[in-house]
C-alpha cells in the first residue's frame, strides 16, 4: 500500500557539475520521479521535458520506460522554459506529467504537442515497408585518429585535451596544424581530405589516410550537415522554422570533423543529388523535427523520417523541384489537407 494518496511537486532538476566537464550538470529529476512513484498512487510533477523526445542526459532506458508507461500522461508542455520559470532556460522545455497507478491512459510512445504531427507520424511509420533514415545517418564522432598517428607523432597527445587523444574534434585543425595540411604533400603517402572549421570558416584540410580510421562512407558520396545550428529552430519555435541547416554533398575521399555529421553512402553523384533534394523537403524536415528539441543533430533525430530509394527505380520523380517532391511525398503517404497545412506553415521552404 502506498503512503500517499497523491503527490504534487517540482523536483530538483540537476546536480552541480561533476568531474572534468564543468559545464555538465547531470540530471537527477528522473531519480525523484521514480521515488515518488513508489510512495504515491497519483503523482503530478513539473520537470524538464527532453525525455519525452528520448533526448537529453537521462538514461535512454529510463526514457523508454517512461514513454511506454500506460499510467503516465502529459498534462501540459511548454517548449520555452522561460515562460514557466523566467530565470531558467532548459533545452527541450518543461512538462507537467501525471501518473495514476489506478488508470490506464495508454503509453505515450512518440510524444509531440501537435495533433497533426501525431497523425503524420502514424501514417508514415505504419507501412510494412517503412525504414528509417536514421539507418544511413552517421554520427559526428565516427572519424577518429589512429594509433599509427600517435606512434609516429607522440607529441600529439600533449596537444589534445585529456581523455580526447583520438577525437577529430571541432578545433582539430587549429590543434594539429602539422597533421592537417592546406596542400597535399608529394611524399608517397595516400591522403584524404577532412571537412571542418578553421578560423570561423568551413575548409578542407589534407591528412594522411592511415592517420584517420576508415568509415563506410569515406570513399563514397554523402550528404553533410552542421552538427549544430542554433538558427534552424525547432517545430513551433519559430514558426516557420528551418529545423536543419543547409546540407551539402561531399565527394569520395572526404571525411568530416566533429563539427559535422553525414547521411548516406551513395555510389553516384546522381543518387546523392536525389537524396539532397529529399532532405531539403518540408516533409523530411518536419519528421526530423519530431525529436529535434535543441540545436544539435544526431542520427536518432532521423528516426521517423522514412528512407527513400534514390535511384532511377524510385517511386519519386527526383528530377522535379523540391516543392514538387514535397507534393509527391504528401500523396505517397496519404496526408490530408490539415496535415499538409501543418507542414507548409511550420517548416520553411528550402531550395
Amino acid at each position: 500500500m502506498k503512503k500517499f494518496y497523491a503527490v504534487v511537486g517540482n523536483p530538483p532538476f540537476q546536480e552541480d557539475s561533476v568531474g572534468d566537464n564543468e559545464s555538465y550538470e547531470p540530471p537527477i529529476y528522473n531519480l525523484f520521479l521514480d521515488e515518488t512513484y513508489k510512495v504515491g498512487d497519483r503523482v503530478e510533477m513539473v520537470h524538464p521535458a527532453r525525455f519525452l523526445f528520448n533526448a537529453g542526459s537521462t538514461p535512454k532506458a529510463w526514457n523508454r520506460k517512461m514513454l511506454s508507461d500506460p499510467h503516465l500522461k502529459v498534462l501540459s508542455y511548454e517548449s520555452d522554459s522561460g515562460k514557466v520559470f523566467p530565470s531558467i532556460q532548459l533545452p527541450g522545455g518543461i512538462a507537467v506529467t501525471y501518473r495514476d497507478e489506478t488508470k490506464n491512459f495508454g503509453p505515450i510512445g512518440v510524444y509531440t504537442p501537435f495533433a497533426e504531427l501525431n497523425s503524420i507520424i502514424g501514417k508514415v511509420t505504419s507501412g510494412v515497408d517503412f525504414k528509417s533514415m536514421s539507418t544511413i545517418a552517421i554520427t559526428r564522432t565516427a572519424y577518429r585518429l589512429t594509433d599509427k598517428l600517435h606512434f609516429e607523432h607522440p607529441e600529439v597527445k600533449g596537444m589534445l585535451s585529456a581523455g580526447h587523444a583520438y577525437d577529430v574534434s571541432t578545433n582539430i585543425f587549429e590543434r594539429l596544424p602539422q597533421i592537417f595540411l592546406d596542400a597535399e604533400p608529394d611524399d608517397g603517402n595516400d591522403y584524404i581530405r577532412m571537412y571542418g572549421r578553421f578560423g570561423g570558416d568551413r575548409v578542407h584540410k589534407y591528412v594522411r589516410r592511415d592517420y584517420i580510421n576508415s568509415v563506410a562512407s569515406l570513399d563514397r558520396f554523402k550528404i553533410v550537415y552542421a552538427e549544430a545550428d542554433g538558427a534552424a529552430g525547432t517545430l513551433g519555435k519559430p514558426v516557420p522554422a528551418r529545423i536543419l541547416g543547409t546540407p551539402i554533398i561531399e565527394t569520395p575521399g572526404v571525411g568530416t570533423t566533429e563539427s559535422f555529421m553525414t547521411v548516406g553512402s551513395f555510389d553516384t553523384n546522381e543518387e546523392a543529388n536525389n537524396a539532397l533534394k529529399y532532405v531539403k523537403t518540408r516533409f523530411f524536415r518536419t519528421l526530423v523535427g519530431v525529436l529535434k528539441t535543441t540545436q544539435h543533430i544526431t542520427p536518432d533525430k532521423f528516426t521517423y523520417a522514412p528512407l527513400q530509394v534514390f535511384t532511377a527505380s524510385s517511386d519519386i520523380d527526383w528530377s522535379k523541384s523540391v516543392a514538387d517532391i514535397d507534393r509527391q511525398l504528401y500523396r505517397k503517404y496519404g496526408l490530408d489537407d490539415a496535415e499538409i497545412e501543418f507542414i507548409e506553415s511550420h517548416v520553411k521552404g528550402m531550395d
